[in-house]
């Protein structure tokens, strides 16, 4: 064996350093002198995260600029859908009956 073929046995022995299942390691900060661990968050946590900045994003996007900073503390898009509604008043025509 030559020595280039002992270091791919030995390279192909090593496992893979990625996150397994989507899952990623543990984090820890430093908060007020206090080490704090996050815990690992799932794929799914992930996409259900995404999936809800892009629906409040959308919802934002459609407010008058004049009106940007009164809405743009609200980080839930159901609270974000429900106080626009309470502001604006929405369509009496779309309204049901």
């Amino acid at each position: 064996m030559d020595q280039d073929s002992i270091h791919m046995v030995a390279a192909s022995k090593v496992p893979m350093l990625k996150p397994e299942n989507g899952n990623t390691a543990p984090k820890t900060t430093l908060m007020e002198g206090v080490e704090k661990v996050i815990p690992p968050t799932t794929a799914e946590e992930k996409a259900q995260r995404r999936l809800e900045l892009k629906a409040r994003s959308t919802l934002l996007i459609g407010i008058p600029n004049e009106h940007q900073l009164k809405f743009n503390s609200i980080k839930n898009a159901k609270s974000l859908l429900q106080a626009i509604e309470k502001r604006f008043g929405g369509n009496a025509a779309t309204k049901k009956t």
